[in-house]
């Protein structure tokens, strides 16, 4: 017997290639045994009764369930908010603006290095939290909320005691480039220089990293310098990955694919050129609705080059407290829709098996199929194309992790 099965539902495999959208069976069981899924199918080719089949035997009522989400990129570990940020934005303030009051990413640092770890954690945990009764499963983690030694090792771990505390697996990104630290103003490459000499190292030596990131932009790190860092990267084993062509077309992507990068994000101005080189190197497109609304950006990523060249496109929350206030998958996939031209199907792929790709996990999460991690998220849905479909809806009902349900939203009640 399994240990467990789902059935009475409808699955979104979503395996690439599948004969139906979304890799649909409309009447489907899956059954789990220790952390992975054992057997997935039609319910009519289950080799016995469900009570016959499995210890425990769930109903799922005619539920949707798809795999777990992923988040790939995310900044979940910081102290504050970026309230003014965004008072100053709906008064036709500009990003220039923003950064000259002290706010966007030197805001986040000044309120993260002056809050305790008690508090940082606390803070944290609830976002964590309401990221798992949004359907993820997995997450990444980013750090750059400090830039200085002390604070980026102090969030890396916290994130790090996040992922044994709560039922995620929560993957850290090591993003002490995200922007310049105070104390190295005007002395960009002194910074790099400290980056890659000391703070990277010293998270490295505590086991507290699983991949490198940066903001190679103009107002940001040039290319040369994100160089630096992706060597370093590199000679401690660490995949990367990168904001890139977010403001304008910098060919900051051609590093990740240079590196054979995990994905590149943002990518408003990337060039078929550029993508070109991502299609060859493997390296996913990570897309940020959320960012791209709160910061009112006009141009669009580059979707229809994307497909053309047949990069996967992943799509991610982006939560952090300056441009993408948010912990819902849900209505990223349905900003990606309408603002960006993905399809229902791309944008549920975005956050499964392109979201897993894009972390270097596909391997074991991101699909339903027979030897993947048993990470399931349980939708009140009809079709899957729903998910994308309701503006600012959360119709998640129930998580399942590594074959264990982890959350259960509770029942709308009334007092009369």
């Amino acid at each position: 017997m399994w240990d467990a099965l789902w059935h009475k539902g409808k699955l979104a495999t979503m395996t690439e290639g599948a004969p139906t959208p979304f890799g649909l069976i409309a009447r489907g069981a899956v059954a789990v045994q220790g952390r992975r899924i054992a057997w997935i199918g039609a319910e009519s080719a289950l080799p016995d009764a469900p009570a016959a089949c499995a210890r425990v035997v769930h109903d799922l009522g005619d539920r949707l369930l798809t795999p777990g989400l992923v988040d790939c990129h995310n900044h979940a570990v910081y102290y504050g908010d970026g309230l003014r940020d965004f008072e100053l934005l709906t008064q036709g303030g500009t990003r220039a603006g923003m950064i000259a009051s002290g706010g966007g990413v030197q805001g986040l640092v000044r309120k993260t290095r002056a809050a305790s770890d008690e508090q940082i954690y606390a803070a944290s945990a609830a976002r964590v939290a309401r990221l798992i009764a949004n359907g993820f499963t997995t997450l990444e983690s980013k750090s750059g909320a400090g830039l200085d030694l002390s604070t980026e090792i102090r969030c890396l771990r916290i994130a790090r005691e996040l992922g044994r505390a709560l039922p995620v697996r929560i993957v850290t990104t090591f993003l002490g480039a995200h922007g310049l630290a105070p104390e190295y103003r005007d002395r960009p490459d002194d910074y790099v220089d400290h980056l890659c000499q000391t703070i990277l190292p010293a998270a490295v030596e505590q086991g507290l990293v699983d991949a490198v990131d940066g903001f190679c932009d103009p107002t940001g790190f040039t290319r040369a310098q994100i160089t630096r860092l992706f060597e370093a990267a590199r000679a401690h084993g660490l995949p990367v990955k990168l904001h890139a062509e977010q403001y304008r077309d910098y060919r900051a992507a051609d590093l990740v694919a240079q590196f054979k990068g995990l994905s590149a994000d943002h990518l408003e101005f990337a060039s078929e050129a550029t993508i070109a080189l991502m299609a060859e190197a493997g390296t996913v497109a990570t897309l940020l609705p959320g960012a791209h609304w709160m910061m009112a950006e006009a141009q669009r990523p580059p979707v229809a080059v994307l497909r053309r060249h047949g990069v996967p496109m992943a799509l991610a929350t982006n939560c952090n407290p300056v441009s993408s206030p948010t912990c819902s998958a849900t209505m990223m996939m349905h900003m990606a829709c309408r603002l960006f031209g993905l399809t229902t199907e791309e944008a549920l792929a975005g956050f499964t098996r392109n979201g897993a790709r894009a972390l270097g996990l596909l391997d074991s999460r991101g699909t339903l199929e027979i030897g993947k991690l048993a990470d399931f998220a349980i939708w009140e849905a009809d079709e899957p194309g729903e998910l994308a479909y309701r503006i600012a809806d959360t119709p998640c009902r129930e998580v399942i992790k590594d074959g264990r349900p982890i959350y259960r939203s509770a029942p709308i009640q009334f007092q009369m």
